[in-house]
């Protein structure tokens, strides 16, 4: 019974010290309000700063993403060391874990529809490459092996370019030019969006067989390639680079030896992407193809000629750097939440200078130190509350504000959180020494002050 009554007490004592700090605060707006201000501008600094560096970060996630997952791109960068497109089979048999893989032929030409005339980038690829990059088809069908084995002249196209040929209406079975050749289009793809996935959305794919007649040549600058798993991805990357160094006779003693996968002979570097984010450059020789005479040029060459990306690994990397940026801003942001801690720590003693009659009549009239202690400590509260619901508007708006002009950006409620706990920290800690200073004022000096 005791104790109930003692917590009542308490509590009609705090609601009472809670009532004057509120009086307090609302009969000095001027100074109220420029207290709040500097906690208002710090909290909106750091959700507006930490929303834009989010929506970057989630902007650049979303690009990587759309390249697919699990997958592992093996590109020449070099004409003289691409690949032949008869090597896709004997890399899905020797790696383990890797079921799917496409050769790829990027080329640009001129499309012809009806009367207009477009210059176009064409991707030649296999009836893999479709669950390798986890494409959608929402109108007709993908290529198959047939149309690759038998060169037909059948086009999957882009959304956008789906979209814009028959003004929304389904494009299948019209023929369109390339390089001078009819194409029937028989697949439209999903939406991947602006910029996303290589720009698919403004791509033609068409059978890589048909593609190697449009770039001319009988090899492809890119193998692109599915793991089953992550960690199959990882040890891919690995069987990759040992397969590719056999075929192109990359050794310790640079002699050519065996067989490889095109023609030509230069120094080569290949570059392999780990799955701890290393890379490993080795710059060797290489082996002709078998009807011509191997030769070991005179001078090495340091560029990368072939490089293994597991896009994995990019995505994470990505991911982390991304982070890295975000938090930097907000820690930059976070000063101006410094700042207005120290502002109501500074209007804060003012006030106890001013109100120095207020706390001696109170003294007088029975008050505790740990009455004006919290009373002080209750108005430094209330000042953070008011600064940071207000900042967190301010924040939200100044966010919607980037968007408009073009900036990615992300409603961060992390960011919120941490700038609203940041605020009424400090400004409970800030608060303490004016409060501490008020409360230790004794009542008979208190009262002369006045």
């Amino acid at each position: 019974m005791m104790d109930k009554k003692l917590n009542q007490t308490f509590l009609i004592k705090l609601l009472f010290t809670a009532r004057m700090a509120l009086q307090g605060l609302i009969l000095n707006p001027l100074r109220t309000t420029l207290t709040v201000l500097g906690v208002t501008i710090g909290v909106a600094s750091v959700v507006s700063l930490m929303g834009i560096g989010e929506g970057a970060r989630v902007a650049v996630m979303e690009q990587f993403e759309s390249l697919g997952t699990n997958v592992i791109k093996i590109a020449a960068h070099n004409s003289t060391y691409e690949f032949h497109p008869e090597i896709i089979e004997e890399l899905t048999g020797r790696v383990q874990g890797m079921d799917y893989s496409s050769p790829v032929v990027n080329a640009e030409t001129r499309m012809q529809w009806k009367r207009s005339r477009v210059d176009i980038n064409v991707m030649g690829v296999n009836e893999q490459f479709r669950t390798i990059r986890d494409y959608e088809i929402i109108d007709g069908e993908f290529i198959s092996s047939y149309h690759v084995k038998l060169r037909s002249n059948v086009a999957v196209v882009g959304y956008a370019i789906g979209k814009n040929l028959m003004g929304g209406r389904s494009p299948i079975g019209r023929y369109i030019s390339l390089d001078g050749e009819s194409y029937q289009i028989i697949g439209v793809l999903g939406e991947k969006g602006a910029g996303k996935s290589d720009d698919v959305d403004n791509k033609i794919i068409i059978p890589y067989t048909c593609a190697q007649k449009i770039a001319e040549k009988r090899t492809v600058e890119e193998i692109w390639c599915k793991a089953n798993s992550r960690e199959e991805a990882n040890l891919a990357v690995v069987q990759l680079s040992r397969i590719v160094k056999r075929m192109f006779n990359i050794g310790e003693n640079n002699a050519p030896s065996g067989g490889a996968a095109s023609g030509g002979s230069a120094d080569p570097s290949v570059t392999e992407t780990m799955s701890a984010g290393m890379e490993m450059q080795v710059t060797e020789k290489r082996m002709p193809m078998e009807s011509e005479e191997p030769s070991i040029p005179s001078s090495g060459s340091s560029k990368d000629v072939i490089t293994i990306t597991n896009l994995n690994q990019m995505v994470q990397e990505a991911d982390e750097a991304n982070r890295v940026m975000t938090l930097l801003l907000g820690g930059i942001a976070a000063v101006s939440l410094l700042v207005g801690g120290l502002g109501i720590m500074n209007i804060m003693l003012v006030a106890v200078t001013e109100r120095t009659g207020e706390i001696g009549l109170r003294r007088a009239l029975g008050a505790q130190k740990n009455d004006l202690l919290i009373q002080f400590l209750l108005e430094a509260l209330f000042i953070s509350l008011i600064g940071s619901f207000a900042g967190i508007i301010l924040g939200i708006g100044g966010t919607m504000i980037f968007e408009n002009y073009g900036f990615d950006t992300a409603i961060s409620l992390k960011a919120i959180f941490i700038a609203t706990i940041v605020a009424l920290c400090s400004g409970t800690v800030f608060g303490v020494y004016p409060a501490f200073s008020a409360a230790s004022i004794p009542p008979v000096v208190a009262l002369r002050r006045q």
